[in-house]
């Protein structure tokens, strides 16, 4: 039976696809302003979208304007800081020749959720969603894998690459779910907006000063590309609303094993567009990951 809270299914749907989108416009930006650059985008052009899409939403349920209480700022602090350290160890690992092995580490981050949620915010799992979220991730690992990478395990620079980014990513989700559920009485839709505006503006404030003070010629090179940018922060900023609407309803663990349906829509543009076909290892990860998913809403 449909509920307001099994909402968060479609939303974290929209966000995948949203991101996706998002990902292909800023590969795109990153040759001309770097990769900080890039990244910059999707928070200073995003922000003047969430304040939008905020506004909206007060609009929309009548909620009064709320001013976060004093347990929301380190969650959101903690959030936003570990949402742009993990972008740096991707941009280690992406530099590393043992890109593949860490990319297959990266994506334990629905299991680390699960951990830190139960942690530090009691986000209680049933056996069924914890047994979905194993399946979905083991597929996703052996989907990321390639031939000849698996000699790279027994290296330490990989393992701590990968398993360092998915923890500080994990550990942004649940503090981004914490800071939600820290805005006081208003409606979810208005908390994750909230929390949403918020978040932009302090990556906004951190990434724009050190560039400020390390390349302030990328900055000009941004605001020199404003057009595009501008559609690239639409986008970021579309899908980081329906990410935060689904954290307000539900354990961050649910939304990011579902969100591993990424995976899928890449290996489907690969097949249709590319005409790459698939490996058995392949048809292997992408069977695991639809059993994962297909367990999980259905729990």
């Amino acid at each position: 039976m449909f509920t307001l809270a099994s909402l968060w299914i479609p939303f974290t749907i929209v966000a995948a696809f949203g991101q996706v989108a998002r990902n292909a416009m800023q590969r795109h930006l990153t040759g001309p302003l770097g990769t900080w650059g890039a990244t910059n985008i999707r928070f200073l052009f995003g922000l003047p979208f969430s304040v939008l899409f905020f506004a909206l939403a007060v609009i929309a349920t009548g909620d009064r304007v709320p001013w976060p209480s004093s347990a929301f700022w380190p969650w959101l602090v903690t959030g936003a800081l570990s949402q742009i350290v993990g972008t740096g160890f991707m941009l280690l690992a992406m530099n590393d020749r043992s890109f593949v092995v860490t990319t297959a580490y990266m994506k334990t981050e629905a299991i680390q959720t699960a951990i830190f949620g139960f942690i530090f915010l009691g986000d209680h799992l049933t056996a069924a969603k914890v047994i979905a979220i194993v399946i979905a991730t083991v597929g996703v690992v052996i989907t990321a894998l390639r031939p000849g990478g698996s000699r790279s395990f027994a290296d330490l620079r990989p393992t701590v690459l990968g398993l360092g980014a998915a923890a500080v990513f994990a550990i942004s989700a649940v503090s981004f779910r914490g800071a939600i559920i820290a805005v006081p009485g208003v409606s979810f839709v208005t908390a994750a907006s909230c929390t949403l505006m918020w978040s932009l503006f302090v990556q906004t404030l951190i990434l724009s000063v050190y560039l400020l003070l390390r390349a302030p010629d990328v900055l000009r090179k941004i605001l020199g590309l404003w057009r595009p940018s501008m559609f690239a922060g639409f986008m970021g900023a579309f899908s980081s609303q329906f990410w935060f609407l689904a954290f307000a309803l539900t354990a961050a663990a649910n939304v990011r094993t579902l969100a591993l349906i990424e995976v899928l829509f890449a290996q489907g543009v690969a097949y249709f567009s590319l005409k790459q076909p698939f490996s058995l290892r392949e048809l292997i990860g992408i069977v695991l990951i639809v059993i994962g998913v297909a367990l999980l809403v259905a729990s």
